[in-house]
């Protein structure tokens, strides 16, 4: 073989090797993501779309933040200023900006920890809320088990862990956490900004705060949650991601191409949400009236579709529960009874049973009225707590 040839094979095998290392490895033999640990769930079901290396504990950097801010937005006095903690301020990493001798509200610390990340806001919160950083970090702790989050455990409230392996958590619970926070509407509200105006300083300022998670406008529907970064957990990534109805949660721990991995397992798993009639919906139901003009009433229960996985479609069962008896007068609208929706054990949507038309109350004479009560006894007593079951079946 020529001296030209070898020198051919030889680049050609550099190039290769090359383009191997720049593709992104897969972290597992059947995964589609760079993470260490990945997870995709519905948080209305409970369901589980997507995970690998879910249970494992793993360091979350920054993404403690959402304990510390759903802990903050639950405190109270939320836009009552107050001066930081001079020790709290002196932090390492990311920051939001504050110094020594700060005026702040609790709301601005909480766009400080969700948005750029600020370590300084975090334990100003805590130091605020719990007096220290350490009786904080206890109360952390004690909202993770409120929460079952088994495999989770803090430290620090802002996620820096180069000095402890104690702090930790795994994708699974870290979706359970991110699902429980974005039920606090301040908590959902906030996340989801690429920016905000706040107001701290001495003398307080307005300044302008810029969201670290690109994923918000880079990737259709996404409404937060929160980044990460430390030498130690590498990049970490939580986010919530709502399109056609449904709502999913994904969460990356130690993910180089955390970016591109959440665009493309929300594209895989909304595939797989189909919407649903609910059985017990758009239906009628006829309830014994009390002193009205007639002996029932109809009640009706809105049509209603949801979107859910797949496979959780089997599990959705209904139980329709109506008042015994409905006393006249009853106006249009009002609420008779609810038709729940579980998915296994899980209550999941509760759709009212209100009144399709006004009941009006009839006017009775003396003899008439007792014999009304007599009635409504023999209702009352019937045994019949008018509730039934509704088997689950394919929708």
């Amino acid at each position: 073989m020529k001296r030209n040839d070898h020198i051919f094979i030889f680049v050609l095998f550099c190039c290769i090797i090359i383009c191997m290392m720049s593709l992104p490895a897969a972290a597992h033999a059947d995964s589609f993501d760079s993470a260490k640990a990945a997870i995709v769930t519905d948080p209305r079901t409970g369901t589980v779309l997507y995970a690998h290396d879910e249970h494992k504990r793993m360091p979350m950097a920054s993404t403690t933040k959402i304990m510390t801010a759903l802990i903050a937005l639950e405190s109270g006095d939320l836009d009552e200023p107050f001066t930081v903690d001079s020790s709290a301020v002196h932090t390492e990493g990311s920051s939001m900006g504050l110094c020594e001798g700060d005026t702040v509200t609790m709301r601005d610390l909480v766009c400080g920890m969700l948005l750029p990340s600020g370590n300084d806001a975090a334990n100003a919160a805590a130091v605020r809320i719990s007096g220290s950083v350490p009786a904080f970090v206890e109360k952390m702790n004690e909202r993770a088990a409120q929460m079952g989050l088994k495999d989770t455990h803090f430290v620090t409230p802002s996620g820096l862990d180069d000095y402890t392996d104690d702090h930790y958590s795994t994708a699974f619970d870290m979706a359970k956490l991110a699902a429980e926070a974005l039920k606090n509407p301040g908590f959902a509200a906030i996340c989801s900004q690429q920016s905000a105006t706040v107001r701290f300083g001495c003398p307080p300022y307005e300044r302008r705060l810029f969201n670290s998670n690109k994923l918000l406008g880079m990737c259709d529907g996404v409404i937060g949650v929160k980044t990460g970064f430390t030498d130690k957990a590498g990049r970490c990534l939580v986010s919530a991601c709502e399109r056609d109805g449904a709502e999913l949660i994904c969460v990356t721990l130690g993910d180089r191409n955390d970016w591109h991995d959440h665009s493309a397992l929300y594209e895989r798993c909304f595939a797989r949400m189909v919407s649903v009639s609910l059985e017990g919906s758009g239906k009628e139901y006829d309830i014994p009236l009390a002193g009205g003009e007639t002996v029932s009433m109809t009640a009706v229960a809105a049509p209603v579709s949801l979107k859910l996985p797949d496979t959780a479609v089997k599990d959705i069962t209904a139980k329709v529960s109506l008042d015994r008896i409905a006393f006249a007068p009853v106006k249009t609208g009002e609420r008779v009874g609810a038709v729940k929706y579980f998915c296994g054990s899980r209550l999941i949507y509760e759709l009212p049973i209100t009144a399709a038309e006004d009941a009006q109350a009839k006017r009775f004479d003396k003899s008439e009225w007792k014999k009304l009560m007599r009635s409504v006894d023999d209702m009352l007593g019937s045994g019949d707590d008018k509730q039934q079951r509704l088997m689950p079946h394919s929708y």
